[in-house]
Protein backbone atom coordinates (compact mmCIF):
# COMPACT_ATOMS: atom_id res chain seq x y z
CA UNK A 1 0.00 0.00 0.00
CA UNK A 2 1.40 3.39 -1.02
CA UNK A 3 0.42 5.88 1.67
CA UNK A 4 1.52 8.90 -0.42
CA UNK A 5 -0.92 7.78 -3.09
CA UNK A 6 -3.62 7.25 -0.43
CA UNK A 7 -3.17 10.79 0.89
CA UNK A 8 -3.18 12.28 -2.62
CA UNK A 9 -6.51 10.51 -3.19
CA UNK A 10 -7.90 11.76 0.12
CA UNK A 11 -6.82 15.32 -0.67
CA UNK A 12 -8.61 15.04 -4.02
CA UNK A 13 -11.74 13.70 -2.29
CA UNK A 14 -11.56 16.54 0.24
CA UNK A 15 -11.39 19.16 -2.52
CA UNK A 16 -14.34 17.54 -4.28
CA UNK A 17 -16.34 17.39 -1.03
CA UNK A 18 -15.60 21.08 -0.35
CA UNK A 19 -16.60 22.12 -3.89
CA UNK A 20 -19.84 20.16 -3.77
CA UNK A 21 -20.60 20.69 -0.06
CA UNK A 22 -20.81 16.90 0.12
CA UNK A 23 -21.69 16.51 3.81
CA UNK A 24 -21.60 12.69 3.74
CA UNK A 25 -18.08 12.62 2.30
CA UNK A 26 -16.90 15.40 4.60
CA UNK A 27 -18.35 13.50 7.56
CA UNK A 28 -16.26 10.44 6.62
CA UNK A 29 -13.06 12.41 5.96
CA UNK A 30 -13.13 14.68 9.02
CA UNK A 31 -12.23 13.32 12.44
CA UNK A 32 -14.69 14.02 15.28
CA UNK A 33 -11.69 15.61 17.03
CA UNK A 34 -10.95 17.97 14.10
CA UNK A 35 -9.28 21.29 14.94
CA UNK A 36 -9.31 23.69 11.99
CA UNK A 37 -7.79 27.16 12.35
CA UNK A 38 -8.93 29.26 9.40
CA UNK A 39 -7.21 32.26 7.82
CA UNK A 40 -9.15 34.59 10.17
CA UNK A 41 -7.73 32.85 13.23
CA UNK A 42 -11.06 31.20 14.10
CA UNK A 43 -10.86 27.69 15.51
CA UNK A 44 -13.55 25.37 14.17
CA UNK A 45 -14.46 21.79 14.92
CA UNK A 46 -16.07 19.20 12.71
CA UNK A 47 -19.64 20.28 13.54
CA UNK A 48 -18.93 23.91 12.61
CA UNK A 49 -17.23 22.91 9.38
CA UNK A 50 -20.10 20.65 8.35
CA UNK A 51 -22.63 23.36 9.27
CA UNK A 52 -20.84 25.96 7.13
CA UNK A 53 -21.27 23.65 4.14
CA UNK A 54 -24.77 22.35 4.86
CA UNK A 55 -26.22 25.81 5.61
CA UNK A 56 -24.78 27.41 2.47
CA UNK A 57 -22.75 29.83 4.61
CA UNK A 58 -19.65 28.59 2.79
CA UNK A 59 -19.83 28.30 -0.99
CA UNK A 60 -16.64 27.26 -2.79
CA UNK A 61 -16.85 27.42 -6.57
CA UNK A 62 -13.27 26.61 -7.54
CA UNK A 63 -10.12 25.13 -6.01
CA UNK A 64 -6.88 24.99 -8.01
CA UNK A 65 -3.94 23.24 -6.36
CA UNK A 66 -0.69 25.05 -7.21
CA UNK A 67 1.67 22.96 -5.06
CA UNK A 68 1.39 20.04 -2.69
CA UNK A 69 3.92 18.34 -0.44
CA UNK A 70 3.20 15.25 1.65
CA UNK A 71 5.32 13.95 4.52
CA UNK A 72 4.64 10.65 6.24
CA UNK A 73 5.45 9.96 9.89
CA UNK A 74 4.28 6.52 11.04
CA UNK A 75 0.46 6.77 11.32
CA UNK A 76 0.39 10.47 10.44
CA UNK A 77 0.57 12.35 7.15
CA UNK A 78 1.25 16.07 6.95
CA UNK A 79 0.18 17.92 3.82
CA UNK A 80 1.28 21.41 2.83
CA UNK A 81 -0.74 22.74 -0.10
CA UNK A 82 -0.89 26.05 -1.90
CA UNK A 83 -4.25 26.62 -3.58
CA UNK A 84 -6.29 29.27 -5.34
CA UNK A 85 -9.85 29.33 -4.02
CA UNK A 86 -12.88 31.14 -5.38
CA UNK A 87 -16.09 31.32 -3.43
CA UNK A 88 -17.91 33.16 -0.70
CA UNK A 89 -18.47 33.07 3.05
CA UNK A 90 -21.71 34.61 4.31
CA UNK A 91 -22.23 35.93 0.76
CA UNK A 92 -18.96 37.90 0.95
CA UNK A 93 -16.44 36.98 -1.77
CA UNK A 94 -13.55 34.95 -0.39
CA UNK A 95 -11.15 34.60 -3.27
CA UNK A 96 -7.41 34.23 -3.03
CA UNK A 97 -4.30 32.16 -2.74
CA UNK A 98 -4.12 30.12 0.45
CA UNK A 99 -1.58 27.86 2.14
CA UNK A 100 -3.07 24.91 4.00
CA UNK A 101 -1.35 22.57 6.41
CA UNK A 102 -3.40 19.44 7.05
CA UNK A 103 -2.71 16.51 9.37
CA UNK A 104 -4.20 13.12 8.48
CA UNK A 105 -4.21 10.35 11.11
CA UNK A 106 -4.44 6.66 10.20
CA UNK A 107 -6.82 4.69 12.41
CA UNK A 108 -8.16 1.15 12.11
CA UNK A 109 -11.13 2.59 10.15
CA UNK A 110 -8.78 4.42 7.75
CA UNK A 111 -7.38 7.92 7.35
CA UNK A 112 -9.15 10.99 8.78
CA UNK A 113 -8.28 14.66 8.83
CA UNK A 114 -7.57 15.60 12.44
CA UNK A 115 -6.05 19.09 12.17
CA UNK A 116 -5.78 21.86 9.61
CA UNK A 117 -4.56 25.44 9.40
CA UNK A 118 -4.92 27.98 6.60
CA UNK A 119 -3.25 31.27 5.73
CA UNK A 120 -4.23 33.79 3.11
CA UNK A 121 -1.15 34.55 1.03
CA UNK A 122 -0.34 38.05 -0.20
Amino acid sequence: MNHISDIQQLESQLRSAMLNSDINLLDRLLSPQLIFTNHLGQVLGKAEDLHAHSSGLLNITRIDTLAEEIRLHQETAIVSAEVNIQGSYAKTPTNGRFRFTRVWLHRTSGWQLIAAHSNLLA
